[in-house]
């Protein structure tokens, strides 16, 4: 049966979605936790790795920026595009950052567990105050520097925050984006490497995914580099970080202090580890921002087959010209294009616009075509070796 945009949608949500980003999917959507042959699945935090996926599924959306909980790998081949909301959380986050600077700058986890251990009446708890306030004594932000490693939309935030309270701020970021680059600012010192980031910075804030390139991107061999005294911040994801090293370097005196999002046993209870219980996205505003995004995008996909901000596809837009839309996915491999145009071809159809794009080992082709579409020649698209998706996409 075609897939028509006049059949109503079946949304399955895995986790409580903002009802403002509901409020964004057409209003012949039909959204709940519990629903059978879903088109698409909204996801926060859920863990889908161990999850049957229905046939039924077209699209899966992250209500966030990351997908470890997602089986990117498994839905590729199935030829389904998983979007992600990147920047969303983007602003929650920094200002954690800078919630995560100012208390290492200032010891002040350390200072309140002190204030929690006064007993006494008020006389005897301002001489106790007096007495012990020494061992907090901090630093200020102004004049030190910034070391901010993976410069996307939230490490740009974070360096031009730096800039702001007056620090010295220097990047590095071996695969930034033009938009990203765009959005940086001109203060801010380009680094060749990591390394050159870790030797320079007082404050080292991580912002990258974590993948083969970058797990225990921050081991021993890098905290070895490091200056002595430096507060080291990851509110990226937990295996950026060798927790193992930087536990001994909190207690070598090398490091000053560790902020992060991510607790874990080896961090527990140690005096220079602060461990946040992943709140960085975790602010009203983030959370209505991502829903909003990939409520739109998921939506938009199932609609028209445009892609923007799907993790294992290129992005793909077309505007509509033709009532008569087809949405192709498959391996990214030579002459696809061709196969398709001869099929199309041989059925008597003309294209009216086209587009292709290809990511890796997955390409994706959207075509408008003059008149209706057959189930034969969709059959027959389906067909092609490497295909792995077609929805036809008429508007009626």
């Amino acid at each position: 049966m075609p897939d028509t945009p006049a059949r109503p949608r079946k949304i399955l949500t895995l986790n409580a979605i903002s009802a403002r980003g509901l409020a964004r999917l057409p209003r012949h959507y039909i959204v709940g936790g519990d629903i059978g042959e879903p088109d698409a699945i909204l996801v926060r935090s859920a863990d889908m790795h161990a999850m049957a996926i229905p046939p039924s599924v077209k699209a899966i959306g992250r209500a966030g920026a990351g997908t470890n909980n997602i089986p990117v790998k498994q839905l590729s081949a199935r030829g389904i595009p998983v979007f992600n909301a990147p920047g969303a959380n983007a602003n929650a986050v920094k200002e954690l950052v800078i919630a995560g600077m100012l208390i290492g700058a200032r010891n002040l986890v350390g200072a309140l567990k002190f204030v929690e251990t006064l007993s006494g009446n008020d006389e005897a708890l301002h001489r106790a105050t007096e007495a012990g306030k020494k061992a907090f004594a901090g630093i200020e932000l102004p004049g030190r520097t910034l070391g901010v490693i993976g410069l996307g939309a939230i490490g740009s935030l974070v360096a031009e925050a730096g800039i702001k309270l007056g620090m010295n701020v220097i990047g590095f970021d071996p695969a930034i984006t033009v938009d990203a680059a765009w959005r940086l600012p001109s203060q801010v010192k380009r680094a060749e490497s990591v390394e050159a980031v870790l030797r320079q910075a007082d404050f080292v804030s991580l912002h990258v995914p974590l993948i083969d390139a970058t797990r225990d991107l921050i081991d021993a061999a890098r905290i070895a580099v490091m200056r002595p005294g430096a507060v080291l911040l990851n509110f990226a994801r937990e295996g950026v970080v060798d927790n193992a090293a930087v536990i001994e370097a909190l207690d070598g005196g090398k490091l000053h202090a560790y902020i992060c999002d991510f607790p874990a046993n080896a961090l527990m209870g140690h005096p220079g580890a602060v461990a946040f219980p992943h709140l960085g996205a975790s602010t009203q505003e983030a959370e209505e921002n991502c829903a909003v995004m990939v409520a739109e995008q998921v939506s938009d996909y199932l609609e028209n087959g445009n892609i923007l901000n799907a993790v294992n596809f290129p992005n793909v837009e077309l505007a509509r010209e033709s009532a008569y839309r087809i949405a192709i996915a498959n391996a990214n491999v030579p002459n696809m294009v061709g196969q398709i145009s001869a099929i199309l071809a041989a059925a008597g159809l003309n294209i009216h616009n086209m587009v292709n794009k290809s990511r890796g080992d997955m390409a994706y082709t959207l075509v408008d075509v003059d008149s209706s579409v057959s189930d034969a020649v969709i059959a027959s698209l389906a067909a092609i070796e490497g295909v792995l998706s077609v929805r036809y996409l008429p508007v009626e």
